[in-house]
């Protein structure tokens, strides 16, 4: 049979249904686990009427205007159709009653419950009841005999019983099914089907195959079966005319019997492989209904036109199968041909054409087949169209194309709900109510301070809703009469026009919208999406590639997901665009594929808390943008993993990614949870999905990439001009650094020794450090010799970006702080000509530049001393002094100073205290803003290179350094000029200086360069205002004063024999402070 498998419908949520037509076939009626009855006019139903009818409905049948259901309280009620009234209750059991089904007539009414009791009642008077006992367990179908004469149940006892219904007894029973304890646990539902008209043969489905039963002798007389069947059989259904018999199974199998030639004529796949159990036969013969356990309605169109065997059924069959649809065969075929036009060039899919009536691809003339022996109605012979063979026709058997999914609104549930969610999101819930009684939108925040609740008369039909802290956005679509309309109501205006409305042009509707800060987004069915301000105004438009599915927005980012062509197989194929609409307008991903699970669909798009894009299919895949790796991908979580059911979901309302926290609310046996009672949001972890996370390597690996995932949104929102929480920030990546040194200590304990260099290469330089001590102290040279290098590497690394960020501001706080104040001390030893001064340079030029360098070491990181060695190799320096007052009169032999850092004397390796002088005299240099501290690998590596006798030497050099030291009484007293010298000459240096008293108080155990860093980070929390008033505080402090020219020459002498045998103690002096680098074992 070439019939058509059409797009599955959402009928219901996640649960059983059950599936059957009108008397007419006019109508599709559904019912499922949410406690509704639907009528559908068609499968493109976008409206179709529904009844509540309880909290669960398990069966629904259909007679002569009666509607029939089994619902979970206990009953069987009835209903007027199509009206949907109430009509009384047929009958009770003592627990549910899980099938139901009439009689031919529609005069009576079987239903089989838990309780092991079947009951036949009737209609009319529903106190004319018979009871059926006799079953051990409960009872999982019923069905009756076209006669009346015999009923025939399947139990969970693992029988079939076929029960007389006049005497109430048994007359036969097979043990052919498996037990089960209850309906939920049977591997199958067993629906039962008696033969139309005769009533003749009995369809039990048994395991992978459906047994047909003789009801003359009750005995086993054939046995239906496909090698496509993999899972048991779980309902069949008689055509009409009872020559073919259809089944569905747990495994989303179709198949349709030629019960006769015992021939399978049609094999159709549910679209996602869901099991199938409900299934109705249209009173025409021409379509099959059926449901699945996922709450979704398909229908298989065209199933009787024609049979790819029918070139081996025999000819009487053909002529009865004819003959009794030859009406519909003409409609069917009537209205195949008005579609004509509505072909798959991309699939190259065949029409779908009956080939009764059809004599294309060399198929036979109409006369060629003559029927013997089989009068016509006028009493000629009957002639068949003709009837090619089945391999003559080509037939597609590639992939078949995917139905793409609707438009939605993140966080909201079906739009055919009365009572449903227009949004939930982390800032509050938007409920819809459309019913007799009221149509109203509540607005609830989660938090008061950002306004009220409140309640709106939805005149306008909203459907769609966004909201934020600034507002909520409205939309609905247009009709034949009105036009698409978008509502903003804007209640962080300061103004009182608080809401305004907008227009589409006709034809154009809204199909998603969002909102963000400043700004609103609407998508629309023109392809297109409009931007909006947040006070109404228009702004840009720009179109998509495809039509969209969904958006999400958050500060200045802009989500958009469409679809960018056809999906195959059940998967979709989507796109999705994210933009900054910020100062710097851009696009950050341009269209790329959105990547989901395998035959699943889009169920919630957003951002978390922090701003980074998520989404979330229909199978419970979370994934979240890794910015750090070319925007892509990458899953975090699977809710499925967290159900204890299958039919369980979690909804998803927020994710959090500091603290990590995926927020859900739980739904037991649907996708969406009600509005009544309010729900209870449930929190979820994330777990990466790595290899091996039940071993301890494994684990690690998960948490650290996690934690490099999670708080990449601190890079980003940096990157963006917003405040961090740096403390959070530093926390993030200690915690990184301490797994990355567990991994280190478990791969050295497992003698993997590359592995320990490639966790090395992903720590800092300062955790290196760290590494090569735990190398050395497990007797692992050769690898402490490797991370030696690795950390060298890391540490040149670092000075070179360091030294591009930071290189004008050292410069500019050198130059200020003691570049000046040396200078003149140099300039005036240059301008009194001192005689032994130039001697000590001629005997030690070599000594005296390196004595410069290391000195400069000691008081700045090395990348600084690098660049201040390269200026006094070969550049010019651009703060070159001019010749003022006595320089003019020097002698021409005299050398002169060019470079402000050969000026630079050595100051004491202890911190000398703001306003106090130095042990020797000099004048103290005030102390630059540090930059970041030195790295202590450095200091490692000249410990592990340094020998015994350098250290011999030191304290050698430091004994002598003790001895040239001035008595304290020869110390002069500290002018005044030196001592406003000294006054900080930035605003953050006065702060400090300030409040370097309470950052200690708070840490008694910083050092010089962590209470810089301390000051650092306080003195950026300070306001723009309070950061000016100590600039220009600090401005005004450190104006130029007079000094007398005298005391300061007065000064220079008696330091300048200070000066010169300090030179020769420097570079033992710098030897003594870089011993200070190196790493105390204790």
């Amino acid at each position: 049979m070439p019939c058509e498998r059409k797009p599955m419908r959402y009928g219901h949520s996640e649960g059983h249904t059950d599936v059957c037509f009108d008397d007419e076939g006019k109508c599709i009626v559904t019912c499922g686990s949410d406690g509704d009855v639907r009528i559908w006019e068609s499968l493109d139903d976008d409206d179709p009427k529904s009844i509540n009818v309880g909290e669960k409905v398990y069966s629904v049948a259909l007679k002569n205007g009666k509607l029939v259901t089994a619902v979970s309280n206990n009953t069987v009620q009835i209903h007027t159709f199509p009206e949907g009234d109430p009509d009384g209750i047929l009958t009770r059991f003592t627990t549910n009653a899980n099938h139901v089904t009439f009689n031919s007539s529609g005069s009576r009414v079987a239903a089989g419950s838990s309780d092991f009791i079947v009951k036949i009642v009737e209609v009319v008077d529903s106190s004319q009841q018979k009871t059926l006992r006799g079953h051990d367990a409960p009872i999982l179908s019923v069905a009756l005999d076209p006669s009346d004469e015999f009923l025939a149940s399947s139990s969970c006892d693992g029988s079939v019983t076929v029960w007389s219904i006049e005497s109430q007894t048994q007359v036969a029973q097979w043990k052919i099914l498996q037990k089960s304890s209850d309906v939920s646990n049977a591997k199958s539902l067993c629906r039962l089907a008696w033969q139309p008209h005769s009533g003749k043969l009995l369809a039990v489905p048994v395991d992978l195959t459906v047994q047909l039963y003789d009801k003359n002798t009750w005995t086993h007389v054939s046995t239906l079966s496909d090698d496509l069947i993999t899972q048991v059989v779980n309902v069949v259904v008689w055509s009409p005319c009872g020559k073919f018999l259809a089944a569905g199974t747990v495994g989303g199998n179709l198949l349709i019997w030629d019960v006769e030639a015992k021939l399978c004529i049609e094999r159709q796949k549910h679209e996602k492989g869901f099991t199938v159990c409900g299934m109705a036969w249209h009173p025409s013969g021409v379509r099959i209904a059926y449901t699945d356990t996922e709450g979704c309605l398909g229908l298989l169109e065209g199933v009787s036109s024609s049979s790819p065997s029918s070139s081996s059924t025999t000819p009487y069959c053909l002529f009865l199968f004819y003959f009794d649809y030859k009406n519909n065969f003409k409609q069917s075929h009537s209205a195949v041909d008005d579609d004509d036009d509505d072909l798959m060039p991309a699939t190259g899919r065949p029409r779908n054409r009956g080939s009764f009536l059809d004599d294309d691809d060399n198929s036979q003339d109409a006369g060629s087949v003559k029927l013997d022996g089989v009068p016509e109605e006028d009493g000629s012979s009957a002639i068949l169209p003709a009837v090619g063979p089945a391999v003559s026709r080509p037939v597609y058997e590639g992939p078949m194309p995917t139905q793409p999914q609707r438009a939605f609104q993140p966080g909201s549930t079906p739009v055919h709900l009365m009572h449903r969610f227009m949004v939930w999101n982390s800032v509050g819930i938007v409920r819809g109510y459309n019913d007799d009684q009221d149509n109203a939108i509540d607005v609830e925040f989660h938090d008061t301070a950002v306004h009220h609740a409140m309640h709106l008369t939805n005149t306008l039909g909203h459907t769609m809703a966004d909201l934020s802290q600034e507002a909520v956005l409205l939309a609905c679509e247009g009709t034949d009469e009105l036009a698409s309309k978008i509502q903003c109501l804007h209640f962080s205006c300061w103004d009182t026009h608080k809401d305004w409305i907008v227009d589409l042009p006709k034809g154009e509707d809204v199909r998603a919208l969002c909102l963000g800060q400043g700004w609103a987004a609407v998508a629309t069915s023109a392809l297109m999406v409009r931007l909006f301000s947040i006070g109404g105004v228009q702004k840009e438009i720009f179109s998509l590639p495809g039509a969209a599915v969904c958006m999400a927005g958050h500060g200045e980012q802009l989500l958009i997901v469409y679809h960018r062509g056809t999906g195959f197989d059940g998967d979709q194929a989507l796109g999705v665009q994210l933009l900054q609409l910020g100062s710097k307008r851009r696009q950050v991903i341009h269209g790329e594929p959105l990547p989901l699970s395998r035959k699943s669909y889009l169920a919630w798009l957003g951002f978390t808390a922090e701003g980074t894009p998520c989404c979330i299919d229909s199978e419970g895949v979370v994934r979240m943008l890794n910015r750090t790796l070319g925007n892509t991908w990458t899953p975090v979580c699977n809710t499925r993993d967290s159900c204890k059911s299958r039919s369980d979901h979690y909804w998803v309302v927020g994710v959090h990614e500091n603290p990590q926290q995926l927020r859900c609310i739980p739904c037991k046996g649907s996708r969406f949870p009600p509005t009544l009672p309010r729900p209870a949001v449930a929190v979820l972890p994330f777990n990466l999905p790595y290899c091996q996370t039940t071993t301890e390597k494994g684990q690690m690996e998960e948490q650290y990439w996690r934690s490099m995932l999670f708080h990449n949104h601190f890079g980003f929102l940096s990157s963006s001009g917003y405040e961090i929480d740096s403390e959070g920030q530093s926390q993030a990546e200690k915690e990184q650094q301490e797994l990355l040194m567990k991994m280190f200590a478990l791969s050295c304990k497992l003698e993997r020794e590359f592995r320990c260099v490639e966790l090395a290469e992903m720590m800092t330089h300062s955790v290196v450090t760290l590494a090569i001590r735990y190398a050395s102290r497990s007797r692992r040279m050769a690898l402490a010799q490797r991370l030696s290098e690795l950390a060298l590497e890391k540490a040149n690394q670092f000075q070179e970006e360091e030294l591009e960020e930071e290189e004008p501001t050292y410069q500019r706080l050198a130059w200020n702080s003691g570049g000046s104040r040396q200078m003149s001390s140099r300039q005036a030893q240059v301008e009194n000509g001192c005689e032994e001064e130039e001697e000590e340079e001629e005997d030690y030029p070599q000594e005296e530049q390196m004595d410069a360098e290391e000195s400069t070491e000691t008081r700045m990181p090395s990348k600084y001393a690098s660049l201040l060695k390269l200026n006094r190799e070969g550049r010019v320096n651009p703060f070159k002094v001019s010749g003022a007052g006595k320089s003019s009169s020097s002698p021409a032999g005299q050398p002169r100073t060019t470079n402000v850092l050969d000026s630079m004397t050595v100051s004491s390796r202890k911190p000398t205290p703001l306003g106090g002088t130095s042990k020797q005299g000099k004048a103290p240099v005030l102390k630059p803003l540090a930059p970041k501290p030195k790295s202590k690998t450095q200091a490692t590596l000249l410990q592990m290179s340094a020998s015994k006798g350098s250290s011999k030497k030191l304290e050698n050099s430091q004994t002598e350094a003790e001895k040239v030291k001035p008595a304290p009484a020869a110390t002069p007293p500290a002018s005044v000029e030196n001592v406003e010298n000294r006054k900080p000459k930035t605003g953050f240096q006065l702060w400090l200086e300030e409040n370097r008293k309470s950052i200690l108080t708070d840490n008694p155990d910083f050092k010089e360069m962590d209470v810089i860093k301390e000051g650092m980070g306080r003195f950026r929390t300070l306001s723009a205002e309070e950061r000016l008033n100590w600039t220009e505080k600090a401005k005004g402090d450190s104006d130029p004063k007079k000094r007398k020219r005298e005391d300061e020459e007065q000064l220079n002498e008696q330091m300048e024999s200070d000066e010169g045998s300090a030179k020769k103690k420097k570079p033992l002096d710098t030897s003594a402070k870089l011993s200070a680098f190196a790493f105390n074992k204790e």
